[in-house]
């Protein structure tokens, strides 16, 4: 395993990260047990997670995910072992969770105490802002929306209720997800003016057939030292080729729930098969060399995988020891030139 130092922080993270939104619903408590220990013992110290998981979300499974991972880290007394993300969920309306999702003082303090509970433990390394507070283009929405009047939380309080937090104990460092470049920049100005916790990382979607991070994101992490925790690197497993020729593999993500079109556009489609015939022409498994395409981009600190059984999670974790060469590199590019950022 290869490992990254956080900028501006003290986490040490692997270049591979366990995410774990199957958990609770696709994989049962034995089966995230499994998984969990499987990727420690492969080296893997960085599991991500979230108060909503896992996905679809539904009130009935809500915070099982959570639960899985405190009931591990129980069992098996390995929380010195990892470094543990999760995310606080943003306004929507998702009554289950809280009545009211702001990202105000009350709400993140609520949820964090909540997360805690679940997790079975006192700390938190990283604590993310699972979206944006305010109206803007994420989850694949190109167009801004041009919001009316300003939003009742402020950045502000919600970097103070963090704050708190940090001052508390609870949590040690903040990111956001889902975020914007403005957002970012505006965080951190935020956060250096009033002495406020700096954010020290972004956890946006990032594979072959969605490079929007590229566009703007890419710059301040180069910048500002707010790197990447790559979500959705398989494209919710389109990239593996599965899904090609209308298949719909029994058990599969894209099989179960009909809500996963993100990639399934025409040009995605098209995008896939040239990313899959090339990965063939090389030699290489085609879920393994896109994941290896994200593992080494510059501003990527680490890759967030995702599987529902020990034989796609080895293969995922495998692809930190793929080396992609200049040559396959260059016709990558061309591939993304040809068909340009088809699912955004």
């Amino acid at each position: 395993m290869k490992y990254h130092n956080l900028p501006h922080s003290s986490l040490e993270v692997s270049k591979i990260c366990l995410g774990t939104m199957t958990f609770g619903a696709q994989n049962t408590k034995q089966e995230a047990f499994n998984q969990l220990d499987f990727a420690l013992e492969r080296g893997v110290n960085f599991i991500d997670t979230a108060e909503m998981y896992p996905v679809p979300p539904s009130a009935k499974t809500q915070g099982k995910t959570e639960q899985y991972i405190g009931d591990w880290l129980s069992h098996s007394d390995k929380r010195q072992k990892i470094v543990l993300a999760t995310k606080v969920a943003g306004p929507r309306n998702i009554p289950y969770i809280r009545d009211n999702m702001s990202l105000d003082r009350r709400n993140i303090h609520i949820a964090v105490d909540d997360s805690l509970n679940r997790l079975k433990t006192d700390y938190i390394d990283l604590y993310q802002l699972h979206w944006p507070q305010r109206q803007t283009n994420c989850f694949g929405q190109l167009n801004y929306p041009y919001p009316e009047g300003n939003e009742e939380v402020t950045l502000i309080e919600t970097l103070e209720a963090l704050n708190e937090l940090i001052k508390a104990g609870k949590i040690r460092y903040i990111g956001v997800s889902n975020e914007t470049p403005w957002g970012v920049m505006t965080l951190l100005k935020l956060a250096e003016k009033h002495d406020l916790p700096r954010i020290v990382s972004i956890q946006n979607p990032y594979n072959l057939l969605n490079r929007s991070f590229e566009v703007g994101l890419s710059e301040i992490s180069h910048h500002e030292g707010v790197e990447l925790l790559a979500y959705s690197p398989l494209a919710f497993g389109c990239l593996s080729g599965k899904y090609l020729d209308g298949q719909r593999p029994e058990g599969a993500r894209c099989s179960l729930f009909e809500r996963f079109v993100r990639y399934f556009t025409p040009q995605g489609i098209k995008a896939t098969q040239a990313y899959v015939d090339l990965a063939r022409e090389h030699n290489l498994e085609p879920a393994q060399m896109a994941l290896a395409f994200v593992n080494q981009r510059p501003f990527v600190a680490s890759n967030i995988i995702g599987a529902t059984n020990l034989e796609q999670l080895e293969s995922n974790i495998n692809s930190i020891d793929v080396e992609l060469s200049d040559e396959l590199l260059n016709e990558l590019q061309e591939i993304g030139a040809k068909y340009s950022n088809p699912c955004p």
